[in-house]
């Protein structure tokens, strides 16, 4: 009888810990990106023409037209750019 008691009780514990490691992974991990995600988003739905932006790539450029899912960036006097909306890193500061 004793033997099976400590083997529900080793069992138990396993569970626990599997719940408290996911539930910890979940907070730290999984929470902060999904929050990440929707601010980049909210972030490239509300791009406006003229708005000075900076791609994943280090690419610097201003927005002189929006497409559905591209824009069209100059990024020189005699040079424009397509790339993809979700290519954005972000805004850039006007300094």
């Amino acid at each position: 009888m004793l033997f099976g008691q400590t083997a529900a009780q080793g069992w138990t514990s396993s569970l626990l810990f599997l719940v408290a490691f996911f539930g910890i992974f979940y907070f730290l991990i999984i929470l902060p990106r999904k929050k990440q995600e929707k601010k980049h988003n909210e972030m490239v739905q509300n791009l406006r023409v003229h708005d000075k932006i900076v791609s994943i790539g280090g690419l610097h450029g201003e927005i002189k037209k929006i497409k559905d899912k591209t824009l069209i960036i100059k990024v020189s006097e005699n040079a424009e750019l397509e790339i993809l909306k979700s290519a954005v890193a972000y805004l850039q500061n006007e300094d």
